[in-house]
């Protein structure tokens, strides 16, 4: 089969066949293995071009105008409003805005409170009327929500920087936290790293409680102006709610006779902690919320603008922006080039890019650059460890990632570098810190081990996402998998791992998914672990998944799953097909050894059919998952990087299936 003249791969045509039956193709297999292999040919084309010169991959990381709205905030608060920028942000915020005046926080998602408030503020600094009539539109919807009273904690917060908001009523978050050891409840090493390097500037935030002046009213946002915090009765007392509020009650008479001198020291030693954990670019882990509230922080403690410090740090955040070609600004909440180049690598790898491809061999470089060798916050729980990961980011030391690891893992594995003795050691390292950053239940996380407290998510102060890091089953897939191409299928600490995955299944089959959305993808990424490691494609667990996948299977062919499935069970396995959650299914299909069957032959044509012309795909819908819920990303690169595995492996079969003994069926290309 051979591309059309208007350079689609011709697979529309191959479907036309099967519209009156979508469930049973006719479509040869023969012909359907030249599309898939044209579309992967075109497809690795495609990204080999988007590589920078220096080895990495990172495309766009998309997550909703609450990072816009902030930034600009930010810049009232510290008085550095730039026109441009102002203008830039303003046009993308307007962008996003949907038909009835709301904004939401993932593509087809419903309107979001917290999120149309943030976006509504943003525009009037920007100078946007309140009588204007996207305004009255957003603000009627907003008042008809219950006003901003029942926005989230963070919304307020911002508010409250400018007297919009009250700071007695919001929850207390004491900066004496910092003298709290690690064995106490509710330390700092309680949370996820990623809420514990937002929480301990906030600490300083909200001992200081500043107030810069308003720049206009926001009345029109209350369901009351004269009353703009209805009173709510108190949970229960003997309830796990009822205990926290009235834990923060006392924290609020606490704050009026906290010893001043006390306090100053423990603002101190916030502050030493959050200059101590300043990447080299200027950044706070990698990720903008902590930026943000770091600067706002250190700036309340005496530090000006011109501190190398906060220099540094509003730098960093400049560098954390999208600048498209109508002129809008988006502020990326993070960056993910280690993760994209891995994916990438593997991708290339897996579609038969040869080994020692010069743009396998320099990704390769780069990740090996990458590599962290100090110890981070991680080392608090696992001191004895010696350190070897990988981060998300471009600057992260001190929070390497589990899942990271494994992939970069994964990836150096299938390049052919001409100095294999530094690869192998750096393997090696990234192997040892994974095995050891195991948890207790025999799984991992993705930062920490045995981040598992029940009171962080308790606290009336978050409600912003998910505030601690436990096991997950997508996580855990993933360091399986690398360790049982790395020989160590029979490790105890892999066969634990297995037993935890096992027991993690869901009665209908599936994974839950952590970090991608959402069963589609914890299954993707379980299923192919568990054959790595040595399960039979007829054991009875991928068997209950493979049937799962098939009974999710859209009727174009491909798989979708909506945010929404995090909260609604109605959801789970359904959504519009997308190009990554089809892969996902893909892969895991594939590893199972369904490769004859119609649903993976149903899959890969509807890949096939859906690439574009430069040999990649569209994909407006949200995949990925920062907090599951509460914040949503479309990854960029996803839409490329795994409909590449998924075509490569069909076409060329597994890459590790004869060294693994796996064999789940190889693809006529291998």
């Amino acid at each position: 089969m051979t591309a059309t003249t208007d350079g689609s791969t011709g697979a529309a045509n191959l479907r036309a066949a099967t519209a009156s039956d979508p469930t049973e193709s006719t479509i040869a297999a023969d012909d359907l293995f030249a599309v898939a292999r044209l579309a992967a040919e075109r497809s690795v084309e495609h990204l080999l071009g988007r590589q920078d010169e220096q080895g990495w991959w990172k495309g766009d990381l998309a997550t909703n105008v609450t990072m816009d709205a902030e930034d600009l905030l930010l810049r009232q608060f510290l008085g550095i409003q730039d026109p441009d920028t102002v203008k830039a942000a303003a046009r993308f915020i307007r962008g996003e805005q949907l038909g009835d005046g709301t904004w939401n926080t993932f593509y087809e998602g419903p309107a979001d409170l917290s999120a149309t408030i943030e976006a509504y503020v943003a525009l009037r600094l920007a100078g946007d009327r309140p009588d204007d009539p996207h305004m009255r539109r957003a603000a009627g919807w907003v008042r008809d929500q219950g006003g901003i009273a029942e926005s989230r904690v963070f919304t307020r917060i911002w508010l409250a920087l400018f007297g919009w908001w009250k700071w007695d009523d919001l929850p207390e978050l004491p900066p004496e936290l910092m003298f709290f050891p690690k064995w106490v409840p509710l330390n700092i090493y309680d949370f996820g790293c990623w809420a514990r390097q937002t929480i301990v500037p906030l600490t300083i935030v909200s001992a200081m409680r500043p107030v810069r002046p308003a720049p206009f009213p926001l009345d029109e946002l209350h369901t009351d102006p004269a009353c703009p915090r209805p009173s709510k009765p108190a949970a229960f007392a003997a309830s796990w709610d009822g205990v926290f509020q009235r834990l923060d009650k006392a924290l609020h008479v606490y704050h009026r006779i906290a010893p001043r001198r006390l306090r100053r020291i423990a603002m101190n030693a916030a502050a030493r902690w959050i200059i101590e954990r300043q990447e080299n670019d200027g950044c706070w882990g990698g990720i903008q919320p902590p930026a943000v509230y770091s600067v706002i922080a250190l700036h309340l403690l005496g530090y000006d603008l011109d501190h190398p410090v906060m220099r540094a740090g509003l730098d960093s955040l400049d560098r954390f922006t999208v600048w498209r070609e109508d002129g809008a600004r988006m502020v990326e909440a993070c960056q993910s080039p280690v993760w994209d180049t891995c994916l990438a690598t593997i991708a290339l790898a897996d579609a038969g890019v040869s080994p020692d491809h010069p743009a396998l061999v320099r990704a390769a470089d780069w990740m090996l650059g990458e590599e962290i060798v100090r110890p981070g916050d991680w080392s608090v729980r696992k001191p004895g460890l010696a350190p070897g990961g990988w981060a998300f980011e471009f600057h992260n030391d001190n929070y390497p990632d589990i899942d990271d690891t494994a992939e970069v893992v994964l990836a150096l594995r299938r390049v052919r570098h001409p100095d294999p003795a530094r690869v192998e050691a750096a393997i090696e390292r990234g192997v040892r810190w994974n095995l050891g950053m195991q948890s207790r239940n025999g799984a991992w996380g993705a930062f920490d081990a045995d981040n598992t407290s029940p009171f962080p998510n308790r606290l009336p102060f978050c409600d912003f996402g998910e505030v601690i890091d436990p096991p997950s089953a997508d996580v855990t897939g993933h360091v399986v998998e690398m360790l049982a191409v790395e020989g160590r299928a029979n490790h105890p600490r892999t066969r634990r791992g297995i037993e935890w995955l096992l027991a993690e299944q869901e009665p209908n089959g599936a994974w839950f998914g952590r970090w991608g959305v959402n069963y589609i993808y914890g299954t993707g990424s379980v299923v192919p672990a568990l054959v790595a490691a040595g399960l039979p494609a007829a054991h009875p667990s991928v068997r209950r998944a493979v049937d799962w996948l098939k009974s999710v299977q859209n009727d174009d062919g491909g798989w979708g799953e909506d945010l929404r499935s995090y909260r609604e069970e109605k959801w789970i396995g359904h959504g519009s097909s997308t190009a990554s959650q089809t892969a996902w299914a893909l892969l895991a299909l594939l590893s199972a050894g369904e490769r004859e069957s119609r649903s993976v032959e149903r899959g890969v044509a509807w890949l096939a059919e859906t690439q574009q012309a430069d040999g990649s795909w569209d994909e407006p819908h949200f995949t990925g998952t920062g907090f599951p819920w509460d914040f949503s990303i479309n990854y960029h690169l996803y839409r490329q990087v795994f409909p590449l595995t998924a075509l490569g492996r069909y076409v060329y079969g597994d890459p590790f299936a004869t060294a693994t003994g796996i064999g789940a069926g190889t693809g006529k290309g291998a």
